[in-house]
């Protein structure tokens, strides 16, 4: 049984697919619903703009489905870009390719890429990639344990290399003697920040999500000795995070750049990583005041990266076409996002609540936009935002960059367009919607809408442990004639129902 049809899905495919100069083709735009009608949850909501916002992005992610002859991989970039790996891939974006790829019905294509990465000429470490926590997150949707199983050597090995370093243009990336792992701001995704080169809070979350998703797949796998080592490897990162990266009188996590040196004065938004993989202890949530702080990260497109009440902010259109100074980043953003909802379900605390959430991810859906010159607006991703106007800032300056023209050294035409380095659905999925993953029989649904928002949305036919899910919330029992109120159905069978929209939690085997 489904509550919803494809009708909507086709509408907006159809729709997609007039608007679109369809240049780079792996699924084609004439594949596309039949391809989305056989692989992605369906969704509704009486906001049309999440609504459309969600159909666009299954509609962009397939285009970065690409068949090679080393499997499926999933790219970036529709065109090639000079500085992407094998099958023009780039770590950079890769675990967040699994968090939103993992709601695809068929599991060949992050099976076959989590392979690539590994084992079939991938380069994990071209740039910050928090890999075997990827990995084991989309186990979580599927319970099939079989990859992670057999990619355990590789995941420890990848990890030992991170521990061992490597040189990179006069700077030694890795593992240093305080124990924290140093990086320069470009191989961590955010060139010319004001935190700049050291020992940043993403990478450093990164690996400590990793050490622990190498520990959960090593007891999966019954090996305790490794499931012990790796375990107290995340935790000595933990400690090292909270002591050496937060900045006790701003209340945020900071960059340090140097052994023994201070922490760099700027709040940027990589502060919240460590709750990404719910690393911090509690006692650490007032950083989160900033993000809904005008003069820090708040902005009507998106969060800015960097707060907005320090000196060298900027929004600029001269120099590189990729500042992490100001600018609002989708792959940020979701980061951020990812984070908040970590915090909302796993924390007790006060700072901030669903309506921060929601408000923050309507912002991003907003950004979601550009206006054509004969005016029409189309749905739309692509690299960096101008957080006060919602312009591209990159397809504004690299539309003409080479003599009025695209650049080839910069990826070509269309470089940013239908941009894949960013979750959208995964956030709608587990954050809005509410399904928190688990690793057991239990369902646990908390959806972060605020209540009075919306009178109906529906969440439906999605992939998990091996059954059809529906999260359906009907406030009079008009919408869907299912039933009232906030319904989970299992296989076609209603297995819980509450009032209000509220957490809940049942055994599927009960």
């Amino acid at each position: 049984m489904k509550v919803l049809d494809e009708s909507k899905l086709r509408d907006y495919v159809e729709q997609f697919n007039i608007d679109d100069e369809e240049l780079y083709s792996n699924i084609s735009n004439e594949e596309t619903f039949n391809f989305l009608q056989k692989n992605i949850p369906l969704f509704e909501c009486p906001d049309v703009d999440f609504e459309r916002t969600y159909y666009f992005r299954w509609w962009t992610y397939r285009k970065h489905i690409k068949k090679t002859k080393d499997g499926y991989v999933i790219t970036e970039f529709l065109p090639d870009v000079p500085w992407s790996g094998k099958h023009n891939t780039i770590s950079c974006p890769a675990a967040h390719h699994y968090y939103e790829g993992r709601w695809l019905h068929n599991a060949e294509y992050l099976d076959d890429y989590s392979y690539f990465w590994l084992r079939k000429g991938g380069e994990p470490r071209l740039y910050s990639f928090w890999i075997a926590d990827a990995f084991y997150n989309r186990y979580l949707v599927t319970l099939d344990s079989n990859p992670l199983l057999d990619l355990l050597p590789d995941l420890i090995e990848n990890y030992n290399l991170w521990e061992t370093g490597w040189d990179w243009k006069g700077y030694h990336i890795g593992q240093r003697k305080n124990g924290l792992f140093y990086t320069i701001d470009d191989r961590d995704g955010g060139e010319l920040s004001i935190g700049g080169h050291g020992f940043r809070p993403t990478l450093n979350s990164f690996m400590y999500g990793d050490a622990m998703a190498i520990s959960r797949i090593a007891n999966l796998a019954r090996k305790q000795d490794i499931e012990n080592e790796y375990r107290s490897k995340a935790s000595k990162i933990k400690n090292l995070v909270q002591d050496k990266l937060w900045d006790s009188e701003s209340k945020f996590f900071k960059v340090l750049p140097k052994e023994g040196g201070a922490l760099k004065d700027a709040r940027e938004l990589h502060g919240y990583a460590p709750w990404y993989f719910n690393m911090p202890d509690s006692g650490y949530e007032e950083a989160w005041k900033e993000l809904m702080d005008k003069k820090g990260f708040y902005a009507p497109y998106g969060p800015t990266f960097l707060e907005q009440r320090h000196s060298e902010f900027i929004i600029s259109y001269e120099g590189h076409e990729c500042q992490w100074n100001g600018p609002s980043w989708p792959l940020a953003t979701c980061n951020v996002l990812t984070s908040l909802a970590n915090l909302l379900n796993n924390y007790d605390q006060d700072v901030i609540g669903k309506e921060d959430y929601f408000k923050t991810l309507k912002s991003y859906t907003d950004s979601h936009k550009l206006e054509r010159e004969d005016g029409k607006i189309l749905p739309w991703i692509d690299e960096n935002l101008n957080p006060y106007t919602g312009d591209w800032i990159s397809r504004t300056r690299l539309e003409f960059w080479e003599n009025g023209t695209w650049s080839i050294e910069k990826g070509g035409k269309e470089r940013g367009k239908d941009y894949n380095h960013s979750t959208y659905n995964d956030l709608i999925i587990t954050g809005l919607m509410g399904l928190r993953p688990r690793n057991d029989n239990v369902i646990e649904i908390n959806p972060l809408l605020p209540e009075g928002k919306w009178d109906y949305f529906c969440l439906d036919n999605v992939f998990y442990h091996g059954y059809k899910l529906t999260i359906a919330w009907d406030k009079t029992g008009e919408k869907y004639k299912k039933g009232k109120g906030l319904m989970i159905f299992i296989d076609g069978n209603l297995r819980a129902n509450t009032e209000n929209i509220e957490k809940i939690v049942f055994d599927l085997k009960k």
